[in-house]
């Protein structure tokens, strides 16, 4: 429609410029009216809103449409401005309306306004009166509520005060509740000593010290009775007495009392256990004693010893596990209590206490230990002595320091090394120590007239035998008693040993062998020093082989050099190997050859059986190998010497032939006389 109108339009005033005799300036108007309009955008909102318009009317572009839309226009524009000032004047009445209800409402406004100012006159004191009872009541009512508050923090009924002061109420965890608000009622009053007004404060303070001291002394006397049926054997023990432990000590002179009197408790309780192990007695009828009593074994003292060291043992094994239930299970809340009691008693804190710990539980345990087991512990010390005194064996003594050494070495892993448990066992061990030492120089002293004469036979003396036989118990002994692996530290703790149950000994041997001959006195310095070392080789700590070996190799040689001597002597050499030199020392020979013929015949004689004969020589060395090396070094030594001999023999020969002239059948040749050869002497003697 819209392209339809402007088409109609644009082409009416051409047509209209064509037409003959239409006057110029109309003509020139319709021309500027068509350029406005062509002119105009299609995009203005004006010409959109005006189109859209035309659109919903529906019109056609005819000429009567375009006549009449203007007077419709007019007419829809009139009709709408009437129906404005209707709407108008309908709202004028009602303002005027309004406005007749708004003054009737001021005039209402007044009216109350003087009432209210009527009655604001007269209720004015009233209320000024109602505000301060109110304020009073607030202030009443906010002290109530700071009263309420304070007795409930301060104030301890008295049903609390009875459970927590008498005696005849337990000790539960409804004591210990009251306890903890008491001592948080005594802290905080110190609070109230700031304040403005001390003497509530001090009021306070002081009936919560007297509560406070109260409640720890029924907590004391309550522990007390505890400690007497205590069963520490029970490994279910009560968790209320450690509790209780744990805040009593708070108060550390209190808390020093019971570990006193539980300290007296258990040690009557475990002398007169260890007692009845002894004898077999029971303490109590309804609890016999299970199994042997200890001094049924008294015929064996070791095992008498080593029972009663055992039931020690195992007593302070079982002891210190139960105190640590009762002390160290809770860490260290005790050593808290005990500072903060030592806070709350400064006159129990020790001059030195700014530098030592509070409290050091496993120091604290293991003296506690050590005060139980003290009645045990003399018991045992008694007996021990007796034993050790009674019994003159060196080797039981030695067995004794051992075992109680032992035993240090394992009470200083659970009670320190600091412990009167070790303070009482290792003057044990030193006693049996020198009882042993005692024995062993009496023995020693007692060993003169043995040393005077060699045995016949040559072999080890019997004192000597019998100090390797004990030597080799003393060191089984120290072998399974000794806990340390370090191979420096055996050796060197049992180095006195070796000197006490050694050294005398072979210094009796020393003696008996220089009264020998030789070869005698070497043969025995040899058996002695062989079976020496084959005792002490059994043990690595005791082992003196390098110091043992070099005194034998010096005896060995000098029996070398015996046997050597045996051998000239036997086959009639010694004469030939002392005087024969050179080969002019043989001149002799050839004049008067007897002698010469006499020592190769002896030489004959000894050959064949020289073995057996060197065998026989050394007949009472005890070791056949060292004997057999001893022959062949000697027999070796022997044949050097004679191929020494003999080649003097062919050099005088040689010697001869060279200034004999003629017939050499007439004469006398030393080597027809010694005929035997080096070979020879080598092979009857392998």
């Amino acid at each position: 429609m819209t392209s339809s109108y402007f088409t109609h339009h644009v082409r009416s005033p051409v047509a209209d410029e064509a037409t003959p005799g239409s006057a110029f300036p109309k003509s020139n108007a319709l021309q500027n009216r068509v350029t406005s309009v062509l002119s105009a955008s299609y995009a203005d909102l004006e010409i959109r809103d005006a189109l859209s318009m035309l659109d919903e009317r529906g019109l056609q572009n005819t000429a009567e449409t375009r006549r009449k839309l203007r007077l419709d226009v007019q007419q829809e524009l009139v009709e709408c401005n009437g129906e404005i000032v209707q709407d108008f004047g309908k709202v004028a009445q009602q303002l005027k309306r309004i406005g007749a209800a708004i003054e009737s409402l001021n005039d209402s406004c007044k009216e109350i306004r003087k009432h209210v100012d009527a009655a604001n006159r007269e209720t004015g004191p009233m209320l000024d009166d109602a505000a301060t009872i109110l304020s009073e009541k607030r202030q009443v009512e906010t002290k109530q509520q700071l009263l309420d508050a304070f007795k409930a923090h301060f104030v301890v009924s008295d049903s609390d005060l009875a459970t927590l002061t008498s005696t005849a109420e337990p000790v539960n965890d409804e004591f210990f509740r009251i306890l903890t608000r008491v001592k948080k009622i005594h802290q905080d009053s110190e609070v109230l000593l700031g304040a403005e007004s001390q003497r509530l404060g001090l009021e306070i303070l002081e009936q919560s010290s007297r509560q406070l001291n109260a409640a720890f002394q029924k907590l004391y006397r309550w522990i007390q009775r505890e400690f007497k049926s205590l069963d520490l054997e029970n490994p279910q023990i009560s968790a209320g007495i450690r509790r209780a432990l744990r805040v009593l000590a708070e108060r550390p002179t209190l808390f020093q009392n019971c570990l006193d009197f539980f300290a007296e408790a258990r040690e009557n309780i475990l002398s007169n256990n260890f007692y009845s192990a002894l004898t077999g007695a029971p303490v109590d009828p309804d609890h016999p004693v299970m199994g042997k009593a200890i001094e049924l074994s008294a015929h064996d003292p070791l095992r008498y010893i080593s029972d009663m060291l055992a039931w020690a043992h195992s007593a302070t094994v079982s002891e210190r596990e139960a105190l640590e239930v009762l002390f160290i299970s809770e860490g260290d809340e005790i050593a808290k209590s005990i500072q903060a009691g030592i806070e709350s008693e400064p006159w129990s804190r020790a001059d030195d206490a700014d530098t030592a710990p509070i409290f050091d539980g496993k120091q604290a345990l293991s003296q506690l230990v050590d005060r139980d087991l003290a009645g045990v512990l003399r018991q045992l010390k008694q007996r021990t002595e007796q034993v050790i005194q009674s019994h003159e064996d060196a080797t039981l003594s030695y067995k004794i320091a051992n075992l109680v050494m032992f035993y240090c070495n394992i009470f200083s892993s659970l009670t320190g090394e600091q412990s009167s448990m070790l303070e009482t066992l290792r003057p044990l061990s030193d006693a049996a120590m020198r009882s042993f030492r005692a024995t062993i120089r009496d023995h020693v002293a007692n060993l003169q007239a043995d040393t005077a004469v060699g045995p016949d036979d040559l072999a080890p003396p019997e004192f000597l035998a019998d100090a390797l036989e004990t030597l080799q118990v003393l060191m089984k002994s120290y072998d399974t008693s000794v806990i340390t692996t370090d191979r420096a530290k055996r050796i060197e703790g049992f180095q006195p040993i070796l000197q006490d149950a050694l050294d005398p000994y072979l210094a009796g041997c020393e003696n008996i062998t220089r009264r020998l001959r030789t070869p005698h006195k070497h043969i025995f310095a040899l058996n002695c020093l062989l079976a020496t070392k084959d005792t002490l080789r059994k043990y690595a700590f005791a082992d003196r082989s390098e110091e043992l070996q070099t005194r034998i190799s010096e005896h060995e040689k000098d029996l070398a050099e015996s046997t050597h001597s045996w051998f000239l002597r036997e086959s009639g050499m010694t004469q030939l190997v002392d005087n024969i030199i050179t080969p002019n020392d043989l001149a002799t020979s050839y004049k008067d050859p007897k002698q010469l013929l006499a020592i190769a015949q002896q030489l004959d004689a000894f050959l064949p059986s020289a073995t057996d004969d060197a065998r026989s020589f050394l007949a009472q060395l005890e070791d056949r190998t060292l004997a057999r090396r001893v022959i062949e070094e000697a027999a070796e030594r022997f044949c050097d010497d004679f191929e020494d001999v003999e080649a003097l023999v062919v050099k005088a020969d040689e010697i001869k032939a060279g200034t004999v002239d003629g017939d050499e059948g007439d004469e006398v040749w030393l080597r027809e006389v010694f005929p035997r050869t080096g070979g020879e002497i080598r092979v009857l003697l392998s």
